[in-house]
């Protein structure tokens, strides 16, 4: 072999599913040249979708809702986990004890906030003992991302109007905090004024004309013949809200007319849909 000064040489001789000899030729101390070898090399490959980098978020908008096409779940897997998250921390919060409520839980857009939010996250020993919340068996994680690892950081809800562009990650469009009327015009769309077709995890929503607050929303954790929603009524004067879950049965035969879901209620706006979620079934 040719000795060349000050350089380092490796010659890798492969043979039978990489079995060989590795020769390290190196300057040594006083300008000598040290010779190396060793047997049995083993070559490792590395996965290539380990060896990529991970993709640039999407910043694309191709609904025009203006939620950002990296913050849609697209992957099945990740729509279950989410809808079986969000539905199992709301109803969570309507059977534990009132005092061991979150406090910031105080109206019917707070209970959709924090379930939205805690459903995003990942659900490790730290955030179970956080929230307190016992789950007997865990519902899978999502893997797209976990709030509040995006590019929006800890600012989740769309709270102005008009389609997702890249300023809008430092203008003021995205926020911590959204109203109901707000959530339901900035991050959710409209699927149906049929009740029936609401799937665990969509939304009722109203809007009570002559009221202070005339917006109000419900969260559908069961469909089918069983189906059951979980909302927080809201102060009352002085009086807090209560978190209640109720058969939709019951509340299609409210003894208020206009808590009825509907159609032909005119304060019933309809079965809407998280932005996340759409272009699924």
């Amino acid at each position: 072999m040719t000795r060349r000064s000050g350089a380092l040489i490796a010659l890798v001789t492969l043979a039978s599913l990489g079995a060989g000899i590795v020769y390290l030729n190196r300057a040594g101390p006083a300008g000598r040249h040290i010779l190396y070898f060793r047997r049995q090399v083993r070559v490792q490959t590395i996965p290539t979708a380990l060896a990529r980098p991970r993709p640039a978020p999407a910043w694309g908008d191709r609904f025009g809702d203006g939620t950002p096409d990296f913050l849609r779940l697209t992957d099945p897997a990740d729509q279950a986990a989410f809808r079986r998250w969000f539905t199992l921390i709301a109803e969570y919060q309507a059977v534990r004890p009132p005092s061991a409520v979150p406090p910031e839980i105080a109206d019917c857009a707070s209970l959709l906030r924090y379930s939205y939010r805690e459903a995003l996250k990942r659900h490790d020993e730290n955030w179970l003992m956080a929230t307190g919340i016992d789950v007997p068996a865990a519902p899978g994680e999502i893997r797209a991302w976990s709030y509040p690892h995006t590019p929006l950081g800890t600012a989740l809800f769309r709270v102005q109007p008009g389609p997702f562009e890249p300023a809008d990650l430092s203008n003021g469009a995205f926020a911590q905090f959204a109203d109901a009327k707000t959530l339901v015009q900035r991050n959710a769309y409209f699927v149906s004024r049929d009740v029936r077709s609401a799937l665990p995890g969509d939304l009722l929503f109203y809007r009570q004309f002559g009221q202070s607050s005339p917006w109000h929303s419900m969260i559908v954790i069961r469909s089918g013949a069983s189906a059951e929603v979980v909302y927080d009524t809201g102060p009352d004067h002085s009086q807090p809200g209560e978190l209640r879950r109720v058969l939709l049965s019951e509340l299609l035969d409210h003894p208020q007319p206009q808590w009825r879901p509907l159609a032909g209620n005119p304060n019933f706006l309809g079965v809407y849909r998280w932005n996340i979620l759409r272009g699924t079934p």
